[in-house]
């Protein structure tokens, strides 16, 4: 980066590479923390949701948060539920347990679920890809359903999935019942919650094909295909919005999670218990436009860059090199530009291999000064196997030849 200079720190804890010519902080050796991030300072003034039960505005690179509401508040999600279940679907499709192109059957319980729906009928086919569009664009909960029976064999047990998952990401305020969001009890959420799915569904960017879409069609191949016209009209009115998920229960009212995106800032505003469509999306776009007239972003890394390479002790690789896994910016008030900013890579010291994917190897730390503006967790991209016997032996003799190097 143009800003900052590359400079190697050592220390008895972990390798550092930290991107400063000032003197490095000390950084405690703590437990490897999840992303978050400290708000810039000055938030809105008035209320931008007033008639909102909850809300929170969030950024989706950094976490930050510049606006929130009762965001912790345990509420009905209704279909915003939906989010999750389609989080663990892009996953499934990163983890090679699921491909786009799987075909999905429909069981009569699928087909059985009321509320908003694509009519699937017992024993209806359709490709992950179909019922992906059914559940992001058309809020299927029989798709939702379908989908949840594809990948764990029943909703019982997808639902044990979405626990975890939501337990993994941090997601205190949630228990989930069901995997579309109909009426149950105990199915809480809150707008907070909400904003971390999003933002770990963002990660998986080409979910927006689907989320983004305004219409499109199933059963193209039928007499009467089934015109699918997305629930969410923000998608269409809203400049740089592509998602994510409507809902509406009469206990859970009007609710939305939404994200636009323009000039490499992208937010997610979530809002629950609003009192009719109309409020719901005037009150979502004055948070958006809230976000994008007040803040930007300064970008450490792009998704893909080379960050660093992690040494491993006993593996069948002697390093790993480490990229970016996603976008990590950090989200500033206009006018402060990047002055100050700068970040420091801190890895673990004597990782022992074997290694999974997606252990957690270190963190990428952002400073503007003395100040942690974020911490975002760094993963190591691939598994790496213990090495045998000879493959360490003949490491040792090169090291022996090359006087102990």
């Amino acid at each position: 980066m143009s800003h900052q200079q590359l400079k190697l720190h050592r220390r008895p804890w972990a390798k550092a590479l930290t991107l400063s010519l000032a003197a490095s902080l000390l950084i405690p050796a703590s437990a490897w923390a999840k992303e978050s991030a400290a708000p810039p300072s000055g938030g809105p003034q008035t209320d931008l949701a007033a008639n909102a039960r909850s809300a929170v505005l969030m950024d989706a690179d950094s976490g930050t948060v510049v606006y929130e509401k009762n965001s912790h508040s345990a509420l009905p999600p209704a279909s915003i539920t939906k989010i999750m279940t389609m989080l663990l679907v892009m996953e499934a499709i990163d983890d090679d347990r699921l491909k786009l192109t799987d075909q999905v059957s429909t069981s009569e319980y699928a087909a059985s679920m009321g509320g908003s729906q694509i009519f699937l009928e017992p024993g209806e086919q359709m490709t992950v890809n179909d019922m992906l569009k059914g559940v992001a664009m058309a809020s299927g909960n029989d798709a939702s359903v379908a989908l949840a029976e594809k990948l764990a064999g029943s909703e019982e047990e997808f639902v044990k999935m979405m626990n975890k998952r939501a337990e993994e990401l941090g997601m205190k305020d949630t228990r989930f019942a069901n995997c579309n969001g109909l009426p149950a009890a105990g199915h809480v959420s809150s707008a907070h919650d909400i904003a971390v799915m999003s933002r770990e569904l963002l990660k998986h960017p080409e979910i927006t094909k689907y989320t983004g879409a305004y219409q499109d069609y199933l059963r193209k191949d039928k007499e009467k295909p089934f015109w699918l016209v997305n629930t969410n009209k923000l998608v269409r009115f809203y400049p740089g919005a592509d998602g994510l998920k409507t809902g509406f229960t009469s206990e859970a009212k009007f609710c939305l999670s939404a994200t636009a995106k323009r000039d490499n800032l992208r937010m997610i505003v979530v809002v629950m218990g609003e009192p009719n469509t109309k409020t719901r999306n005037a009150e979502v776009s004055k948070l958006l436009d809230y976000a994008f007239s007040q803040y930007s972003n300064v970008q450490i890394y792009k998704a893909g860059d080379a960050i660093g390479k992690l040494k491993i002790e006993k593996g069948e690789s002697a390093e790993l090199p480490l990229t970016a896994k996603h976008s990590y910016s950090v989200l500033v008030r206009k006018g402060e530009g990047g002055k100050e900013i700068r970040h420091e890579l801190a890895l673990q010291d004597k990782v022992t291999a074997p290694i999974k994917a997606g252990q957690q190897v270190g963190k990428l730390i952002v400073y503007r000064g003395n100040e942690v503006l974020a911490e975002f967790p760094i993963e190591a991209p691939e598994h790496v196997d213990k090495a045998g016997y000879w493959t360490l032996l003949k490491r040792s003799a090169g090291k022996l030849f090359l006087g102990g190097k």
